[in-house]
């Protein structure tokens, strides 16, 4: 009889799926868990998805599910059960500080980003690239999210012997989805249409970006949307400070209302200063929409040749680079390529090279 092989899954103190670490653990582990019976049948492969109790039974029946404790940082006692033990650890995101159960065989880490070079003080930086040399010179294998993010690795850590795998991202599809206009939703008279922002609202969204495109294109709704976080605050005072009432806030939105404002917003806007990725340009890009991002790190291998560059953030300049892109998007055509461009990044696609990556290391 085959043994059975022990794979968990560590996605942490996990609070919501609103963020783009929430949409990629998600994601990824419904993914994966879809190949639960198959892999238990085929390779008796036994998966364990390591979160809150509150969310045990997300994934479904068919996998496993391990408990989170704060003293799991230190120490993480709650595996083996009967004597097994994890023959595999895969730990989903960086930011994730609960440690791998003792007496696990192989551990896995993702790198989403390097984001710290972008947002912490020089002070900071030295101490943050320690942190991460020192977490995944502890792991057997590392993936990077992005090539951007395996060449930061290799930049930023040039003594890392871990390997490093590069697996791109998928980016959910919701063009199937039940669409519902947010609940506070209400036509703008005379508007013509919205331009759409989702991100967790942080600094480095640039979000001031797009507050001087709204500053310089008054007649235009701009519709910021995605998860709460402190930072929204911030951004809603500097709203009402500077008197922008074509600006308007929807957060915290379920799948319905968010493929809502994919299906009927004119553009996408992401000028970001700091990606790993970037999974809203491709959920926008699912819905045939024009996508308008940065230049800067990750962005230009996602967004690829159907994706419009800021080249600056001048609002006047923004304002021009997007009147410019609706006008060639509207071409026949157009709209096609830029769902064709989204297909390639499906989470199937993305679970099949975790699965791939898992098995070389389970046979090594």
């Amino acid at each position: 009889m085959t043994p059975v092989r022990h794979i968990g899954l560590g996605l942490g103190r996990i609070r919501h799926w609103h963020d783009g670490l929430g949409e990629f653990s998600r994601q990824l582990g419904l993914a994966l868990a879809e190949q639960a019976p198959r892999l238990a049948e085929e390779r008796a492969w036994r998966l364990h998805f390591h979160l809150p109790r509150r969310w045990h039974g997300v994934f479904g029946e068919a996998v496993g599910y391990l408990d989170t404790d704060t003293t799991q940082r230190w120490l993480h006692v709650q595996w083996p059960v009967r004597g097994v033990r994890l023959d595999l650890w895969h730990t989903l995101h960086q930011h994730n500080r609960l440690r791998a159960p003792i007496g696990t065989r192989q551990q896995i880490e993702t790198v989403h980003d390097l984001n710290f070079l972008h947002a912490k003080g020089p002070d900071k930086i030295d101490r943050y690239r320690r942190t991460v040399q020192r977490r995944l010179q502890q792991r057997d294998a590392a993936i990077a999210i992005t090539h951007h993010v395996a060449a930061d690795l290799a930049r930023e850590l040039p003594t890392l012997a871990t390997p490093v795998r590069v697996i791109h991202n998928g980016a959910t599809d919701l063009t199937g989805v039940v669409q519902t206009p947010p609940a506070d939703w209400a036509e703008v008279p005379g508007s013509a249409g919205f331009l759409l922002h989702i991100s967790r609202m942080a600094p480095t969204k640039n979000i001031e970006a797009l507050l001087a495109l709204a500053a310089a294109w008054p007649e235009q709704t701009l519709v910021l949307a995605g998860a709460s976080s402190p930072y929204t605050e911030t951004v809603q005072r500097q709203v009402a400070e500077r008197g922008l009432s074509n600006v308007r806030f929807h957060l915290d939105l379920d799948e319905g209302p968010k493929a809502w404002l994919y299906a009927h917003c004119r553009g996408f806007l992401f000028p970001s200063f700091a990606e790993g990725f970037g999974l809203p340009p491709i959920e926008a890009m699912h819905f045939g929409k024009s996508v308008f991002l940065s230049r800067l790190t990750s962005l230009p291998e996602v967004g690829g040749e159907v994706a419009h560059y800021f080249d600056g953030f001048d609002g006047a300049a923004m304002r021009a680079v997007v009147e410019a892109g609706l006008q060639r998007d509207a071409a026949p055509g157009r709209a096609d390529a830029i769902r064709l461009h989204a297909r390639q990044f499906s989470w199937t696609r993305c679970a099949a090279e975790h699965l791939n990556l898992y098995a070389e290391r389970l046979s090594g």
